[in-house]
């Protein structure tokens, strides 16, 4: 005989539930049909990304269209979009008021250098921490993780001295060997290596690899958008670096893109409408970085820092 013949219900299901236990047809556990979720629509979640995307952006455009003014269009009242006309020109009159261009090529050198230094010594040392066993590693990494919270104020006075003592005053090794060590990328890569699984590495021990052929064949590729995370943070880190550069840099061939776009300010007078045009160009690289490394920026950014064994 049925549950219906003999009068009795199922357990977990209701009197209007017309025999199902939840939307789904499965059985709720408990005898409690567990409620969905409201979300949000999806025209507001567009219409919030859209402002947040239009308020991030705004600045930007200002900077771009500023740069196609003439100097007095700049801060006329009320304020303008557009100019009389679109002075392509101040391009080229930017590049021509100072050495820019050498200034770009720089700051170029500087974060390209730096860049792959970084890479080199934060893979390093995140393999020897994730990797490695030894005594006190664990309290080694807090200790050298806590160098984080120094800010670069408190340590450029002593930096400098010894840069000075060492001869590399407006040199580019003082703009790039002082920060090459970082502490950021080795905890980024660290935590990403500690996402690979073991089995890996004990089957090419088996067939006679080293560590270093392990880092390099086996990690490495794997490891690739945390790179590339790390490449990008550390590239536009260079690229912006002011307080430094200004400390131990006096000279034009040593002078990089945010103490030149200073400049435009200085004793050759204010010339916004050049300054815009040149911080539009020192843009570039960066932009133009962060586009051909997005599909890995996504990835990196989603899987480093979170994982760990």
């Amino acid at each position: 005989m049925t549950s219906e013949a003999l009068g009795t219900r199922s357990p977990g299901l209701t009197a209007d539930d017309g025999g199902a236990g939840t939307p789904d047809g499965a059985r709720p556990v408990g005898g409690v049909v567990p409620q969905r979720r409201r979300r949000r629509p999806p025209v507001v979640s567009q219409l919030l990304l859209t402002l947040a995307l239009l308020l991030f952006l705004a600045p930007l455009a200002w900077m771009i269209l500023s740069s196609l003014k003439s100097a007095g269009e700049i801060f006329t009242t009320p304020p303008k979009l557009f100019g009389e006309s679109l002075l392509f020109s101040n391009y080229s009159n930017a590049l021509d008021f100072l050495p820019f261009g050498r200034f770009m090529l720089n700051t170029a050198f500087v974060a390209v250098t730096g860049t792959v230094i970084t890479l080199v010594t934060s893979a390093l040392s995140a393999y020897a921490f994730a990797r490695l066993r030894f005594k006190g590693r664990d309290s080694l990494f807090l200790v050298y993780l806590g160098t984080l919270m120094v800010p670069q104020e408190v340590v450029v006075v002593p930096m400098f001295l010894i840069m000075n003592q060492l001869g590399w005053i407006n040199t580019f090794q003082a703009l790039i060997l002082p920060w090459a060590f970082t502490a950021f990328g080795t905890f980024l890569l660290r935590q990403f290596f500690l996402t690979i699984p073991k089995e890996l590495e004990e089957s090419a021990r088996i067939d006679g690899a080293g560590h270093w052929r392990i880092l390099t064949q086996i990690i490495v590729p794997i490891a690739a958008p945390a790179f590339a995370v790390l490449a990008v943070f550390t590239f536009i880190t260079y690229w912006n670096s002011f307080l430094w550069p200004l400390i131990v840099t006096n000279d034009v061939t040593t002078t990089t893109v945010p103490l030149g776009l200073n400049l435009f300010l200085g004793q050759n007078g204010q010339a916004w409408n050049l300054l815009m045009a040149a911080a539009t160009i020192s843009m570039a690289p960066t932009a133009l970085l962060v586009l051909l490394l997005q599909r890995y920026l996504v990835k990196g950014i989603a899987l480093s820092g979170l994982g760990g064994r």
